[in-house]
């Protein structure tokens, strides 16, 4: 019933820039916490940026603070990951993720790949 479906994921240079969506359907979105993990090959799946239900609060990770903008479009059950100055360790399977913090309920969608080269 719940489905969180991600895109925007590509290929791209070093420096480019990529904006990944993920709309959210079975859930009332508003009420949800919302955030960004990825997992890079051989690696632990890590939290890039996270933000509060109604938008007033984010947090980043520090690799990608300066670089990277969460938001979300609650009208549009959408949350958003505007990805600048793109470097090759961003290259990873980006999954987002919708927590109700209350009743812990949790959510991922399926992810989305993006790969960076040199």
């Amino acid at each position: 019933q719940v489905q969180l479906v991600e895109s925007g994921g590509g290929s791209v240079h070093t420096g480019g820039s990529l904006r990944l969506s993920c709309a959210a359907s079975g859930l009332t979105f508003s009420t949800y916490f919302m955030y960004w993990y990825r997992q890079a090959p051989g690696k632990e799946r890590e939290l890039v940026a996270g933000i509060s239900s109604a938008g007033e609060t984010t947090n980043y990770h520090d690799s990608v603070k300066d670089r990277f903008t969460i938001s979300r479009d609650n009208a549009k059950n959408t949350v958003y990951l505007q990805m600048n100055s793109l470097k090759p360790e961003d290259t990873a399977v980006y999954y987002c993720k919708a927590v109700r913090v209350k009743f812990t309920w949790t959510y991922w969608g399926q992810g989305t790949q993006v790969t960076v080269s040199s």
